[in-house]
């Protein structure tokens, strides 16, 4: 088994609590892997289910009430923050927001499966903001369908990924070098394109001035702001 099954083994629903609370605050990091993981240590026997289930449910209560509290008392600033651990903030945050006025509450529920977006959307939960007991109830029930989903489907498939996990292992340094490459090449694309962009800004901007003159002169530009 690879040492993150060893340490899901040894330190169980500790090691999920923390986990998910890291995913769910916003740490750029898997999620995915660490709750098959639990789910295929239960359906072995070594973790029980209900508790690696409730450990991730309340680790991602935590993280929803704390952005959800920052939202509050600091409005959208608080989504700058984010920004600065995002290589596309721009789109990230108008897509949340666009999602978050479309949805609502329901997009609490969803918020929980896609990378990056839960801080936002407890965030902006805060912001607006919504009743206190209605945001907990739908993030617990997006947290219950999140972390049961994934753990429920790690538990039904736990001999396909212990399999997989024990030839992963045999491949040692060598996967672990190609997995780590391929995020740096992803990184780094994610970073060139967004200097890219941010260069094409630079260039399209003009000056307040500038721009009344041109306005006064009868042309008919386009504003981005």
């Amino acid at each position: 088994m690879s040492s993150a099954a060893d340490l899901l083994t040894q330190y169980g629903p500790a090691v999920v609590f923390a986990w998910a609370f890291a995913v769910q605050a916003g740490a750029p990091a898997p999620a995915v892997p660490m709750l098959l993981g639990a789910g295929a240590l239960s359906g072995a026997g070594r973790m029980d289910l209900a508790l690696a289930i409730a450990a991730a449910m309340a680790a991602t209560l935590a993280a929803d009430v704390l952005w959800y509290w920052l939202g509050r008392f600091h409005g959208t600033r608080v989504l700058e923050l984010l920004c600065r651990f995002s290589l596309d903030p721009d789109s990230l945050i108008r897509r949340a927001k666009e999602r978050f006025v479309a949805h609502r509450l329901r997009y609490l529920v969803l918020a929980k499966f896609l990378p990056g977006v839960n801080p936002l959307a407890a965030g902006l939960a805060g912001a607006v903001p919504i009743r206190l007991e209605r945001f907990v109830l739908y993030a617990a029930a997006g947290a219950l369908l999140w972390a049961g989903a994934w753990m429920t489907l790690g538990y039904l498939c736990a001999d396909v990924i212990v399999r997989a996990a024990t030839g992963a292992g045999r491949l040692g340094t060598p996967l672990v070098l190609v997995i780590a490459a391929a995020l740096v090449v992803y990184l780094a694309y994610k970073f060139a394109r967004r200097q890219r962009f941010l260069r094409h800004l630079r260039k399209a901007r003009i000056t307040p001035i500038e721009l009344k003159r041109r306005l006064e002169a009868g042309d008919h530009p386009v504003i981005f702001d």
